[in-house]
């Protein structure tokens, strides 16, 4: 079902003609069933009826729960026809199947087809198909109404591309646990665009913040009748610039008035540039830092990657605040003992390339009790970090190789590209929030999706809970 060949002899499919086809032929074809088929199926149809697709939900209506994997076990059958049994060329006509018992995730299923009837005058062929599981239950029997081929065909069996698919259950596990408690304070910095304004609308209604808008406020009121927003109800600072904007925002956190800050339509450096002053802004002893959380499609566990957005070129100190600010976000979102996984080109420690000799630094201080709370090694290059088989193949051995849930970034260029990648070309959901400060804010870029800003929000909720 996958499309790669299990051996030689699977490498060519060839197909059986109607001359050649004799009543009693059999062919069965098998397969386990993954939640992933599941989730291609529900992607593919766009069916996504809990009943089908939720576990739980199905358990309570197990007629729909057979109905759904029947459909899928039918597409077994169909695979059987036109690589088994006629083979290649086979036309598809019909079917009439029954669907006697449940499939369950696990499950192995076993389609047999057997040809009961040949009509010669185009060369239609009826095939009885019976599917039993694993326990020889009969999950599906009926018919397949075939035309065979009548021309001989050997061809190499197709392989098919890859096909990444998440349900970003740690990402709907972040809005969850966020929601459903006491809105967060949030002053929304200069939300002058339709997008940023939506965004702290949408995480109003989702109950995650209070938000207040802080910019020009005739203009504000432009946007949102614009863009049919409803901004009626909610607090309103006037600010003509975004200057006077973030300088307003951090003035909220100081008369505890905010919990936290969202960017809206202006310059991350203005921003910043409030939030970093020396008397009026909102640092701490720790350095300010950015931390990704991605939930990316076949990585079996939430990654956060740091520092995609704030520190440019960290040098040593600063890389072990960056590594302390995620590991506190790491045990905010239950990960007790996160596996942090230090970044470079290569896995070995060389003075021609300064990443990995902060990386063994990074390390030694960490023996040494200088950083706590996780497990780091590097350096690491990102395959030996994310992939066990790769590690494998380098002789790694090592408890976070593979199995990373922090990647430290030698610098910010690759934390930015590798962050992006890993969103618009591998299908991850993202959040992004800074740490470091007093409290938790949300910087969001235009090119973000609806998604991801909400789930910074939910993220920076769940900080500024775990602060307070």
């Amino acid at each position: 079902m996958t499309g790669v060949p299990d051996s030689i002899a699977d490498t060519f499919i060839e197909n059986r003609v109607f001359d050649e086809l004799a009543l009693g032929d059999t062919a069965s074809l098998s397969h386990t069933v993954t939640q992933r088929d599941i989730d291609l199926f529900a992607t593919v149809t766009g069916d996504v009826n809990p009943a089908h697709v939720d576990p739980d939900f199905a358990r309570t209506d197990m007629f729909h729960h057979v109905i759904i994997h029947g459909m899928w076990v039918a597409g077994l059958i169909s695979a059987a026809l036109g690589t088994k049994l006629p083979g290649p060329g086979t036309i598809y006509l019909g079917q009439d199947l029954r669907f006697r018992y449940p499939v369950s995730l696990g499950d192995t299923v076993t389609a047999t087809l057997t040809v009961m009837e040949k009509r010669s005058e185009q060369g239609d062929v009826t095939l009885a198909c019976v599917c039993i599981n694993q326990d020889g239950r009969q999950v599906i029997t009926g018919n397949a109404y075939t035309r065979a081929p009548k021309e001989k065909i050997r061809v190499r069996r197709t392989i098919l591309p890859p096909v990444f698919i998440g349900r970003h259950d740690a990402m709907h596990g972040i809005l969850g646990r966020a929601a459903g408690v006491s809105p967060v304070p949030a002053a929304i910095v200069f939300p002058t665009d339709a997008t940023s304004l939506t965004a702290a609308i949408e995480a109003s209604a989702a109950s995650l913040i209070t938000p207040v808008l802080i910019g020009p406020q005739d203009h504000l009121r432009a946007v949102a009748k614009a863009a049919n927003l409803d901004i009626t109800a909610l607090r309103i600072i006037d600010a003509a610039t975004p200057q006077m904007a973030a300088s307003r925002a951090v003035k909220l956190v100081h008369e505890g008035e905010a919990a936290t800050l969202m960017k809206g339509d202006l310059h991350t450096d203005i921003l910043m540039h409030e939030v970093m002053a020396d008397t009026t802004g909102l640092r701490t002893a720790r350095r300010i830092s950015h931390v990704y959380l991605l939930d990316v499609p076949g990585y079996p566990r939430p990654l956060l990657l740091t520092d995609a957005a704030i520190n440019m070129r960290p040098d040593l100190d600063q890389k072990a605040d960056i590594i302390r600010n995620a590991i506190f976000l790491a045990h905010v979102i239950g990960i007790a003992a996160p596996r942090i996984a230090i970044l470079a080109a290569v896995e070995t420690v060389s003075s021609r390339q300064p990443a990995t000799l902060d990386a063994a630094c990074l390390c030694k201080m960490a023996d040494r009790g200088q950083i706590t709370g996780g497990i780091l090694d590097g350096p690491l290059a990102f395959d030996n970090a994310v992939s066990l088989t790769a590690a494998k193949a380098k002789n790694i051995v090592s408890p976070v190789a593979g199995l990373a849930d922090i990647l430290v970034v030698p610098d910010l260029e690759a934390g930015n590209m590798l962050a992006k990648q890993l969103t618009f070309m591998s299908g991850a959901e993202a959040a992004g929030i800074v740490l470091g400060a007093r409290i938790p804010i949300i910087l969001t870029s235009r090119a973000d999706s609806a998604q991801t800003r909400l789930a910074s929000c939910a993220l920076a909720v769940l900080v500024a809970r775990a602060a307070s």
